[in-house]
């Protein structure tokens, strides 16, 4: 029998799945990895996965202590749910312009939620950074500080990247995912590039980020207006992040991405959120410039059920004059 021993044992080993409708598209193989079907619904179990095991490794985590951590939501549902089953606590902080669905999943895992307002990276009151100062000031607490504590990439070195290795049986020819603390991208990037220099490893990155030029003009610097998505594109370089061996970078509009995520669901049945959307049509410009007969892997990062009222609600995407984008082909 092959029976797990907890939640932790399974995270992971999630399969690639062949996208039909960019594949034929394109010429290319065209293969999402599924990581929405991990427990937590998203590849930040991974993340949360390895920051815990790091911290209770080195000490740093004690039994009954608690895990503070900044997020989008992901990574907050994740740890929420670890934390419950290794008798931790989560105390998790938010900016108060995400999905109301992750809120309410937080809630109801029992972590304690605080909601704070969204404001730049630079401001005092930041999330990231209001739970750095939650972590200081709290007994028996670590912050997670997933953006730039490297125990997030090395457990998408050692997972993520070797299944996604072994799974193409080596014949991978292109990576592509966007970017929110730069894990998936530096762990997986690293581990490819080291089995095949041929690997080209490329960043998706929605409009209102700064990682477009970094890459394409070394520069941080915003490329169009903030985006609907949540969770990826950011305006700094994070530890995770940095000397990525990253090849070229795609600049991916809402109205594609919006576009890739309703098109996955109309034929594909793939229930999944705006960050797979932009991953998917980064996939198939990639695809487009190699040209027919080239395998390409991305990611889906979690499922559409966390953006019912938002990104799946007709009346929201009109209130952000994208309900078009929904009903138009991306392939």
């Amino acid at each position: 029998m092959d029976i797990a021993d907890s939640i932790a044992e399974a995270i992971g080993n999630t399969p690639l799945i062949e996208l039909r409708g960019p594949s034929r598209a394109t010429g290319c193989r065209i293969l999402g990895k599924a990581e929405f079907m991990n427990p937590g619904g998203s590849v930040k179990d991974r993340t949360a996965l390895g920051i815990l095991d790091a911290a209770t490794d080195s000490g740093a985590l004690q039994p009954g202590g608690i895990v503070v951590e900044g997020t989008a939501g992901n990574t907050g549902i994740a740890l929420a749910l670890l934390c419950r089953a290794r008798g931790y606590h989560a105390i998790i902080v938010m900016p108060d312009n995400q999905s109301p669905e992750k809120y309410d999943a937080i809630r109801a895992i029992g972590a304690t939620l605080q909601i704070v307002p969204a404001v730049p990276y630079a401001n005092d009151n930041h999330y990231q950074k209001v739970a750095a100062r939650l972590a200081q000031t709290t007994p028996n607490a670590i912050w997670a500080n997933q953006f730039d504590n490297t125990a997030n990439r090395e457990v998408h070195y050692r997972t993520t990247g070797a299944e996604i290795w072994k799974d193409t049986d080596g014949t991978i020819d292109a990576f592509v995912t966007s970017s929110g603390t730069g894990g998936t991208l530096g762990g997986v990037s690293r581990y490819l590039r080291e089995r095949s220099a041929k690997v080209r490893i490329v960043l998706a990155d929605p409009q209102g980020s700064s990682l477009y030029n970094f890459i394409t003009q070394g520069k941080l610097a915003a490329e169009g207006p903030g985006s609907i998505t949540e969770g990826i594109g950011i305006g700094r370089v994070t530890a995770n992040f940095a000397d990525s061996p990253i090849d070229k970078a795609v600049h991916i509009p809402d109205t594609t991405a919006v576009s890739a995520v309703h098109q996955l669901l109309r034929e594909e049945g793939l229930f999944v959120g705006s960050a797979s959307g932009v991953n998917v049509a980064g996939a198939l410009a990639v695809a487009r410039e190699l040209g027919p007969g080239h395998t390409i892997v991305t990611i889906l990062c979690d499922g559409g059920q966390k953006y019912q009222s938002r990104l799946f609600n007709r009346d929201w995407l009109a209130s952000k004059n994208l309900a078009g984008a929904a009903e138009t082909a991306a392939w």
